[in-house]
């Protein structure tokens, strides 16, 4: 089986990112978050305080002014066109893809697509709120051997050093920039 990062890998762009100011069009009042949204950046990005998890619900509070699922089906109907061409045409029946994106987000798109496996961020699609915690670096293999705990990824591709732990574990593993695949240079 292949396994994919989702964001800037099978996706042009970032789809969380994409999906907020597609929300911040329709719903207005997600603006009165702004400030709270810049502190919980600098908390986590700049001083390095609390977890990236903490930081992203903070993010997601703009779940509560969206019509969430709604949202999801008609943002993807406009975003469907950013999934790039390389993955389409090598798509196999048992492709995984892994990404620290909301479930409730990818979810429509990957049955869009016909793939099954989908391992991603479970956020609740109102509140904002994980279960669990989100799912990047070493999280990603722990939930790759839950779901296939005999899995063997075959090929992986990615566009971050962040998913090294999963491309270690693949016989195989690509870099992705733009449109561009290398083979993946392991950092020792």
């Amino acid at each position: 089986m292949n396994a994919y990062d989702f964001d800037k890998t099978v996706y042009y762009g970032d789809s969380t990112a994409d999906f907020y100011l597609f929300c911040l069009k329709r719903h207005k009042k997600i603006i009165t978050l702004a400030p709270s949204l810049f502190g919980a950046f600098l908390k986590f990005y700049v001083f390095k305080k609390g977890t990236k998890t903490e930081f992203k619900e903070k993010m997601y509070r703009f779940l509560a002014f969206c019509d969430t699922e709604k949202d999801v089906k008609d943002f993807w109907k406009e975003y469907i066109g950013n999934i790039k061409p390389f993955y389409l045409e090598q798509k196999k029946d048992d492709d995984v893809i892994i990404s620290a994106s909301p479930e409730f987000l990818l979810k429509p798109v990957c049955e869009r697509l016909k793939i099954k496996n989908l391992i991603a961020s479970k956020v609740n699609m109102q509140s904002g709120k994980y279960t669990g915690v989100n799912c990047h670096g070493k999280e990603k293999v722990k939930r790759f051997y839950e779901a296939f705990p005999n899995g063997k990824i075959d090929s992986f591709y990615s566009d971050s050093y962040s998913d090294s732990p999963l491309a270690e574990i693949a016989d195989k593993a690509f870099m992705v920039d733009g449109d561009k695949i290398e083979s993946w240079i392991f950092i020792k």
